[in-house]
C-alpha cells in the first residue's frame, strides 16, 4: 500500500458514519475587513506575545526609555562594525553610538553591519508581523535582510488587530504601492532533514521594542 492510499483510506474510515445532510455546505456570515479583535488582551499585549512566539525578543518602553532600550538590546556593538539607522532613527535614539550610513554599500559591507535598527509601518497583532515600506527610519531592503541582527522600534498606535486593518492601513497612507516587507520572526527555514536553521533569508535575530 502506498502512502497516498493509506491517507485516503483513513480519510473514507473517517467519513463512513457521515451522512450528505453532515456534509452539506454551511454559509458562514463573514465580510474582508470586519474587525476581527484580539480575544483576551488588547493589541499592544496580543502583538508583544505572537511575537516572542516566532522567538523574537520582546522589549516594551516608554518613549523617554527608547534610547537605553535600545542600546539594551543592541548589547556590545564594534566600533568598526558599525550600527546601521537613517537620520529619522538616529533623531529616536540619541546618545553616542557607531552609527554606520548606507550610501548603497555592497552586501558584504552589510553583512559585516553589526546591527541595524529600523522603525516600522505596521504591526499586526493576531499573527504578530511587522511590515515596513522602507520610507524614512526603515532604509532599503537588504539594509533589514542582511545584517545579522534587527532592532525594530514598533509605536503602539502603529499595531492592528489583524491583516484586513493593516492592509487598510498601508492603502489608506499611499504605500501600498512600494515594495513591502513582511517579517514574522527571526528568518528561518526548516525545509533540510526538518532542522530549524536560523539566518538563512534575513537577520538571525529580531529584537522588537514596542514604544507605549
Amino acid at each position: 500500500m502506498t502512502a497516498r492510499e493509506e491517507i485516503l483510506g483513513r480519510v473514507r474510515a473517517a467519513l463512513a458514519d457521515v451522512g450528505d445532510r453532515d456534509t452539506a455546505e454551511t454559509p458562514i456570515p463573514w465580510t474582508y475587513g470586519r474587525p476581527v479583535g484580539t480575544g483576551d488582551l488588547d493589541v499592544v499585549d496580543r502583538f508583544a506575545e505572537r511575537v516572542a512566539d516566532y522567538r523574537a525578543q520582546v522589549r516594551r518602553c516608554a518613549a523617554p526609555d527608547l534610547g537605553a532600550t535600545v542600546r539594551e538590546l543592541l548589547g556590545p556593538i564594534d566600533g568598526a562594525a558599525g550600527v546601521l539607522g537613517d537620520e529619522v532613527v538616529r533623531d529616536l535614539v540619541p546618545g553616542p553610538l557607531p552609527w554606520l550610513d548606507d550610501d548603497g554599500l555592497s552586501p558584504y559591507r552589510l553583512d559585516a553591519a553589526a546591527a541595524v535598527v529600523t522603525t516600522a509601518t505596521v504591526g499586526i497583532a493576531n499573527t504578530g508581523t511587522i511590515v515596513l515600506d522602507h520610507g524614512p527610519g526603515q532604509g532599503r531592503r537588504a539594509v533589514t535582510l542582511v545584517p545579522d541582527v534587527h532592532v525594530c522600534v514598533v509605536h503602539a498606535d502603529r499595531i492592528v488587530d489583524d491583516v484586513p486593518a493593516a492592509v487598510a492601513r498601508l492603502r489608506d497612507t499611499g504605500v501600498h504601492v512600494r515594495p513591502l516587507t513582511w517579517i514574522s520572526g527571526p528568518s528561518a527555514t526548516s525545509d533540510i532533514e526538518l532542522d530549524r536553521v536560523e539566518g538563512v533569508h534575513g537577520p538571525r535575530s529580531l529584537r522588537v521594542i514596542v514604544v507605549e
